[in-house]
């Protein structure tokens, strides 16, 4: 029996992640469930599954849980109701859990996925912002406490599956940065060799498996085929309509910038410790080929299977096991062809951005994913338009510069400074 805490439970991953444990309740017992302001949500969830603490990240939030809960049950909830950061935090690091489920939606879920990594879980990384804004902090924390890291994105999720069954994404060794006790770096001080942690990269990386390239795959979202003209009046209920995953609205609206694919780049970046340029990404328009490993020997192999979250978020858990997810199963028959296309970065600058964010290192990716947020979140409120969000981001990386991202605190300020930026940007729009 595994125990499990689901960070962000109310979410499309954490419902995923819930409907495969249904079929395994055996193998897994939930010890807590977490969510933002979802109170009914998360209530309904702990009268199902009985998790020992359930945690609200706003602190009205919990209040109202805890008298939910005790008005339903006609006595003490049956659970533990805990708040804020330093509820996820605790939720994420208890010593019963073995697995965490790391799904809140952006920087958010930043310390609480930190605090599983710091305290050697199994860690099913669905929240990206993790490594994008804090990418060797995290990787060094996996490594230094012995934790296992799994992909959940299904494009990760799929290039670890096509690697040899011996890769394990906590073994490369650390960068070769110095040695911090000897060579202290400043919070305030400005990235002097953005590309010298990259160059360093490939050491102990795939090149020493065979591997020339990763190949990310991607649908192209709702917009794929429209004019850079039609885009310019698109409405957040188009941009929320994926044609082939359901997703929350802020991904959504990722997916259809290609933003979210940026994100994703960034993150194979430190996963599999490759260069950025051993990076590709290939549009997909059918989501069958999640992601695919090129080798040096001209074999390419790719991993194939429905559009559905179940599938990465079972194999995850039962890792190196298999278990059963209820994905419907693929007919290749019924689905008759497989197109590629290649990235047009003029329909989709925020890709550009990603790419370019991601070679000048430091807390420059930190900067693009905290301008990003402020203007996915503009978008949705409609307060900006959506051709105006790879603008935003690319004016507030113009006026931030980034920071060696050595330090949690750096990295943090750096977050809060790029979130103020960008507000200002929209406002001169």
């Amino acid at each position: 029996m595994k125990n499990i805490t689901i960070l962000g439970a109310t979410g499309t991953i954490g419902i995923n992640t819930l409907n495969v444990l249904k079929q395994h309740r055996h193998e897994f017992e939930v010890i807590a469930l977490t969510a933002h302001r979802q109170v009914e949500r998360l209530e309904a969830l702990c009268l199902e599954w009985s998790p020992r603490y359930a945690v609200m990240a706003d602190s009205n939030a919990a209040e109202q849980l805890q008298q939910r809960l005790t008005k339903k049950t006609k006595k003490n909830p049956p659970v533990q109701v805990l708040s804020g950061t330093e509820g996820l935090t605790f939720v994420a690091s208890l010593p019963e859990v073995d697995i965490v489920m790391a799904a809140i939606v952006g920087s958010a879920g930043l310390l609480p996925t930190l605090a599983a990594a710091q305290a050697g879980k199994r860690v099913l990384l669905a929240n990206k912002e993790a490594l994008v804004m804090s990418g060797q902090l995290f990787m060094d924390a996996v490594r230094q406490h012995g934790a296992e890291l799994l992909p959940i994105d299904s494009e990760h999720n799929a290039v670890f599956q096509c690697l040899p069954p011996a890769f394990k994404i906590s073994h490369p060794p650390p960068l070769k940065t110095g040695d911090s006790s000897s060579n202290p770096l400043k919070g305030e001080e400005k990235i002097q060799n953005p590309n010298s942690k990259i160059q360093n990269m490939a050491a102990g990386g795939l090149d020493e498996i065979g591997v020339s390239r990763i190949l990310l795959t991607a649908s192209g979202g709702p917009f794929r085929t429209h004019s850079i003209e039609q885009l310019h009046d698109v409405t957040p209920s188009q941009a929320c309509a994926h044609p082939n995953w359901k997703m929350g609205r802020k991904i959504s609206v990722d997916s259809a910038t290609m933003m979210n694919k940026g994100l994703e780049v960034i993150e194979a970046h430190w996963l599999f410790a490759t260069q950025p340029k051993n990076i590709e990404v290939v549009l997909h328009p059918q989501s069958i080929i999640h992601s695919m490993v090129e080798y040096i020997d001209g074999s390419v192999l790719a991993q194939l299977g429905n559009p559905d979250m179940r599938t990465p978020i079972a194999h995850a858990l039962a890792w190196p096991k298999r278990i059963s997810s209820g994905v419907r199963r693929l007919n290749l028959v019924d689905i008759a062809r497989l197109d590629f296309e290649a990235v047009d970065f003029a329909r989709f600058p925020c890709l550009q951005l990603a790419y370019d964010a991601m070679s000048a290192g430091g807390t420059t990716t930190t900067i693009l994913n905290a301008a990003n947020e402020i203007a996915v979140q503009a978008f949705l409120q409609e307060r900006l338009r959506f051709t105006a969000i790879p603008k935003v981001i690319e004016t507030t990386l113009s006026r931030l510069s980034g920071r060696m991202a050595d330090f949690l605190e750096t990295i943090l300020e750096d977050d809060a400074r790029a979130r103020k930026l960008a507000l200002s940007v929209i406002s001169e729009q």
